[in-house]
């Protein structure tokens, strides 16, 4: 006699060992049909899993957290059936699971190509109409290696040939087709129903440009038609709302082979930067920041005792000068270090806060670069608290209210907190570790807010608070930070004297809202789809004329507003006044104002939104009073 467990507490008793399938069955048939697998004793297992003991159960389902790396796992193997079906002599290789989706590797005569992939798709709804049942075997890694090796599957093999000799090994097949994986997956093919392939691209074997070149298929899958329409219908909306696009139609930025991962801003673009920059110095002032600047190289000895040599030193620039090497900062930290150690502090000094709109270079991968997304120079709304142990709570929360203000202030509303925990490449021991992260959790609590925790996510020299805020259409970015680093101070020799005048190592507070700034316009561009609210878009209000007769007045205009500190733009081209209307309001100009004869003789300007919407004519310095009021921040 064997006893399940189910999530509420109820206990079922079978006589024999029984599938997770059965148990499901034995609750009731809608919920067997509805089972993708199980969670026995907390562990993720297939749904034919025999339990042959006492056990907690969980039915997964696809309402079930899980569900939907099942479903993209399995459907991963859906593809590689259908494009070995298809395409005889198809090498599978890998296949993981990816944010919203799925990719496989394949190795072919040829390349495949987006012609392909309708006929995949195709093939691949025809298997799950077979309902073929996905069934698990397990085998020695010798064994496994013989049976791919015979299958002509070399790739595979030589996947199996590097785990060790010892492990067993689970395959998972459904009609023909088997691949290697340790699960779970659906029972049966029927259950993947809501998929789509998406484009195809060229993959090293393993990585490595000196291997083959194969082709990667990617492809979505969702839990229902619903979900994946409305990503698809995401994907459609971000594709417009793509900020290299509209950072180009409306002259804001641009990027060019020779600076790779580098921007060069137009006169526009650097107005929005300036926007976000001296806001958010706005913020640094009001809560007690002393603004910084440190040097952009500093020599390597510095980034040795700091710890990034040995945690980051891949993803640095070097040069060198009189037999000195140099590292271009790829963060600010030890810089702000230097200047805390500049003098003596007392511990009624602290906390003691620095900010730096600190520009930074990160060596990255050339294949992962995107526009402002991904860059190798960027400038970070760096700040650096030196505080004692006691003062972490208060800090933080300080920080989270701040933070929390700045994404309302600039549109975003829906904001996710999450702590990323120790690395396992990490500095500082664990009792370290252990105080900086319940110090987190504590300050969190504080501040009344709920949060997910990140095993393995946290920086080499302390664990963090994550902000990630979702967009206009729903995506998450994750961008500000705060990080406790008990670790840098006592490397790099940073002290104070405490009350009992012992010299003590302050704790460290690396914190930043925005984050990368370049990244963060990026994000707004995508967000306000370029339609910024008028404090912060790059040009508040354009002037035009109707004839030439109005020019001088329209320039008039335009200077009073400018000299008043807006943005705003004089429009004196001998065109069409409907012909400029549209173009400043294709480039998402605020306000549109047109003066004629009758705004020239009035002192006046006819207002006009780029929503379309005609506010009317009214005296100039009533248009200025409402700039003031929306431009402001």
């Amino acid at each position: 006699m064997i006893e399940i467990t189910l999530p509420d507490g109820s206990k079922r008793p079978f006589e024999h060992p029984v599938s997770v399938q059965d148990v499901a069955a034995s609750i009731g048939a809608g919920l067997a049909k509805a089972t993708l697998a199980g969670k026995v004793d907390g562990k993720l297992v297939d749904a034919s899993y025999r339990i042959d003991r006492d056990a907690g159960l969980e039915i997964v389902t696809d309402k079930s957290p899980e569900a939907l790396e099942i479903l993209r796992h399995s459907t991963a193997h859906l593809l590689a059936q259908a494009v070995q079906r298809l395409y005889p002599g198809a090498q599978v290789t890998i296949g993981p699971v990816i944010d919203n989706g799925f990719y496989y590797d394949f190795a072919y005569e040829r390349p495949f190509t987006p012609e392909d992939l309708e006929k995949i798709e195709a093939e691949m709804k025809k298997i799950v109409d077979e309902k073929l049942p996905v069934e698990r075997s397990v085998k020695s890694r010798d064994d496994a290696v013989r049976f791919f090796r015979d299958m002509g599957e070399e790739y595979k093999a030589e996947i199996i040939e590097s785990i060790p000799a010892n492990e067993e090994l689970s395959l998972y097949s459904q009609g023909e087709f088997t691949d290697l994986c340790r699960g779970p997956h659906v029972p049966d093919t029927g259950k993947l129903r809501a998929f789509k392939l998406m484009k195809v691209a060229g993959a090293y074997w393993r990585g490595d440009s000196d291997n083959a070149m194969l082709t990667r298929i990617y492809g979505t899958a969702w839990v229902n038609d619903k979900q994946l329409k409305a990503y698809l219908t995401q994907l459609e909306e971000a594709e417009k709302r793509d900020h290299r696009k509209i950072g180009k139609a409306m002259g804001l930025f641009h990027q060019q082979e020779e600076g790779p991962g580098m921007v060069f801003w137009h006169p526009k673009g650097w107005a929005l930067w300036q926007q976000v920059e001296q806001y958010m110095r706005k913020v640094y002032r009001d809560s007690g920041y002393k603004e910084v600047r440190g040097p952009q190289i500093l020599d390597v000895s510095l980034w040795k005792k700091s710890g990034h040599w040995d945690n980051y030193k891949d993803n640095m620039f070097f040069t060198e000068s009189e037999k000195h090497t140099y590292a271009v900062k790829p963060m600010n930290c030890p810089g702000h270090v230097q200047i805390y150690n500049a003098g003596l502090h007392s511990y009624r000094d602290l906390p003691i806060r620095y900010g730096e709109f600190g520009g930074c270079h990160r060596n990255e991968p050339s294949g992962a670069l995107h526009g402002l997304m991904r860059v190798r120079a960027f400038t970070q709304d760096d700040g650096h608290i030196f505080c004692t142990p006691e003062q972490i709570e208060a800090e933080v929360t300080a920080f989270h209210a701040q933070a929390m203000k700045v994404y309302g202030d600039f549109g975003f509303e829906h904001i996710e907190m999450k702590i990323a925990l120790r690395p396992e490449d990490r500095i500082g021991a664990d009792e370290v570790w252990d105080a900086s992260e319940e110090a987190l959790r504590s300050a969190l609590r504080a501040a009344g807010v709920e949060w997910d925790e990140l095993p393995g996510e946290g920086a080499f020299y302390g664990p963090k608070i994550e902000y990630h805020m979702r967009d206009s259409i729903g995506r998450g970015w994750q961008v500000g930070t705060m990080q406790v680093d008990f670790s840098m101070p006592e490397r790099l020799g940073a002290e104070y004297v405490d009350e009992h005048s012992q010299r003590r190592h302050p704790v460290m507070l690396h914190r930043a809202i925005v984050g990368s700034m370049e990244r963060f316009i990026g994000i707004l561009i995508e967000h306000h789809a370029g339609q910024f609210p008028a404090w912060l878009a790059p040009v508040q209000a354009v002037v035009m004329n109707i004839t030439d007769a109005q020019a001088d007045f329209a320039a008039e205009v335009a200077q009073v507003l400018v000299e008043k500190g807006f943005r705003v733009e004089a429009d004196l081209r001998n065109e069409k006044v409907g012909y400029k209307i549209r173009e400043h309001t294709l480039s998402k100009v605020p306000y549109l104002l047109v003066v004629g004869d009758r705004e020239k003789e009035a002192g006046a300007v006819s207002v006009r939104s780029r929503s379309g919407e005609d506010l009317g004519s009214m005296p100039l310095a009533d248009f200025a009073a409402r700039l003031e009021t929306e431009g402001r921040r």
